[in-house]
């Protein structure tokens, strides 16, 4: 079932990430030109040639270093090493073969993996750039001139990796994915859930907050289902976020919403709802996205008989937006409750999903209205017509009536609740649209 997977390597700062987002033609990874951007493993879809097969950025290697991030960073690219089909290794023409390549392609090769020798930065086309050959020292092979910039030679290093791509085999259907995002402050607990989740040391877990910059996808399948857990950067409030870095992770954790089907909104149950996180539940109720309150550190909090209840009472108050959004107590460091978000994340991206017929909404509109009238104002009375379900993901509903001047908020959540009473809709918004006689209904 899984995709070929090619991963790309190599020394910081040779042009990794630009290769990436060329080969997968769109702006996944970050790219800037500072050493140690990328940190975990960033993935991509590719097609070449009628083959379908999945790319992985990674960090730098550093091979001999004393940071611990760096460390971090060569551990993230070791796992995706053993996890290729093909590996890509990029070079520099322009500084040439230094220690650092040296120490990286013998890693490579004590891996028996096959690895393409790509020497980035060949922006000129015509004969074969000298400095080229001194990258023959590396042992791994005839090197293929590529430019990242531009594009050029992407095509002879595609040609390459498809030709080595292990036999395909029959593809069982992947059938429906859930997308869930897991997001949320920084140091909040995201990437040490989603590693409990996978069961692996799939991202970078550290105590410094802002470890995890770009929004990582990782396809987990269980007895459950079949997920794809987005793993974002933890997003700062705008007047801490300094660097240009931090500014693109901002975006791709906005962008990782907008294509989430569930998000998991991570809260600090020892710190307990933050203004921001607020501001980053209110993103993803803004999206319209089906969504979990997840209370992380579980652990680390003294409860009693009444701890849950208390903290349940402060969450609704604190996110009174969320009501509809189920809460689960969990902690990732001891796995405790973990096993519960499968269920909660199914059910409410089916939820959101849901389809309701006009008969049925007309006579839960009707029950409505008999039960209490629609509002007044100044002796004329608000006439609603008829409702109709005009999207999913999530629900969205349209009502007909005479003016909608006179649709006073109070009512619309009057027959919001009505809706949520029949129907359940947990874990998702609602949608409600409301127009007069004589609108449009584009």
């Amino acid at each position: 079932m899984p995709k070929p997977l090619v991963a790309i390597v190599g020394r910081p700062n040779v042009g990794k990430s630009m290769l990436f987002n060329k080969l997968t033609g769109r702006r996944a990874a970050i790219v800037e030109d500072t050493p140690g951007v990328t940190r975990d493993r960033i993935y991509g879809d590719c097609d070449w040639n009628g083959r379908e097969f999945e790319l992985v950025d990674t960090g730098g290697i550093e091979p001999n270093t004393d940071s611990e991030m760096l460390q971090f960073m060569r551990r993230q690219a070791e796992l995706a090493i053993a996890a290729a089909d093909v590996i890509v290794m990029v070079t520099d023409v322009k500084t040439g073969v230094t220690a650092a390549d040296q120490d990286v392609a013998n890693m490579l090769l004590r891996s028996r993996k096959p690895v393409c020798l790509a020497v980035n930065k060949c922006d000129s086309v015509g004969p074969t750039n000298p400095d080229v050959y001194e990258f023959y020292a590396l042992g791994l092979g005839d090197p293929i001139e590529v430019s990242a910039v531009h594009g050029h030679g992407t095509g002879d290093l595609l040609d390459w990796c498809v030709a080595h791509f292990p036999a395909p085999s029959e593809q069982e259907d992947e059938g429906e994915v859930i997308n869930v995002a897991i997001i949320g402050k920084p140091n909040v607990g995201k990437s040490s859930l989603l590693n409990r989740i996978l069961g692996q040391e799939r991202v970078i877990v550290s105590n410094v907050a802002g470890t995890t910059r770009d929004a990582i996808d990782s396809y987990f399948e269980n007895e459950f289902g079949k997920y794809r857990f987005i793993d974002t950067a933890g997003m700062r409030r705008k007047s801490k976020v300094d660097d240009a870095i931090e500014k693109y992770s901002n975006l791709r954790s906005i962008a990782a919403i907008e294509r989430a089907d569930v998000c998991l909104i991570l809260i600090d149950a020892v710190e307990g709802v933050t203004e921001q996180d607020t501001k980053i539940a209110g993103l993803a109720h803004e999206a319209g996205k089906a969504s979990i309150i997840v209370v992380n550190k579980w652990d680390l909090v003294d409860k009693d008989t009444n701890t849950m209840a208390e903290k349940t009472a402060e969450i609704r108050r604190d996110l009174s937006y969320l009501t509809y959004a189920p809460i689960i107590f969990l902690s990732a460091l001891t796995g405790q409750r973990v096993g519960k978000l499968y269920e909660r994340i199914n059910a409410v991206a089916n939820q959101s999903a849901m389809r309701i017929t006009t008969g049925m909404l007309n006579s839960i509109l009707e029950d409505a209205t008999a039960r209490v009238q629609p509002p007044t104002d100044k002796g004329r009375r608000l006439k609603i017509y008829y409702m109709t379900q005009v999207g999913v993901k999530p629900p969205h509903f349209v009502i007909f009536c005479n003016d909608a001047r006179l649709f006073h908020f109070s009512y619309q959540r009057y027959l919001e609740n009505q809706l949520r009473g029949v129907f359940g809709l947990e874990g998702t918004p609602i949608r409600l649209t409301i127009r007069q006689k004589g609108d449009k209904e584009d």
